[in-house]
């Protein structure tokens, strides 16, 4: 298990134990566990996104914060915040963890979400010339979770 994980592990008990809404210090997270805050700030990006329902409100500096809040949405709110967060271009990696994200939070079942992923990866994607890739991806992400609302 790694540092993020053991990071994210923490930040998720002390967030179910405070009744689905938090307010924690970066630098004493990241003292707490040995690493720097962009360590933390990388958790947080990555494992408290909007796509897993959670609010992230932070403040840097000497008194910076990190609030996350857990926030329950419908699973049609949850697609059209996905879609409309979207970009113009969308890398293998960002297209895994979003649709990851949301079999995970069972806004799309596990079925759709594999034909997804197929469907974006770079093999299907291999006639189409490298820099347009992340275009495409993005097209067809937005496409098939329009049609999905």
């Amino acid at each position: 298990m790694g540092i993020t994980d053991i990071i994210a592990g923490f930040i998720q008990s002390e967030l179910e134990e405070a009744g689905g809404a938090l307010e924690l210090q970066r630098s004493d997270l990241a003292q707490r566990f040995g690493c720097v805050p962009s360590q933390i700030n990388y958790v947080m990006s990555t494992r408290f996104s909007p796509e897993r329902g959670y609010i992230v409100e932070s403040r840097r500096g000497g008194n910076g914060y990190i609030r996350i809040t857990r926030v329950q949405v419908d699973r049609q709110t949850l697609l059209m915040h996905v879609i409309n967060s979207l970009g113009d271009e969308l890398d293998l990696n960002s297209a895994r963890a979003i649709i990851n994200n949301l079999v995970e939070s069972k806004a799309v079942d596990a079925m759709t979400g594999k034909a997804l992923l197929c469907a974006v990866s770079d093999g299907a994607l291999r006639t189409v010339p490298q820099q347009y890739r992340g275009a495409v991806r993005a097209d067809i992400t937005k496409q098939v979770l329009i049609h999905l609302v």
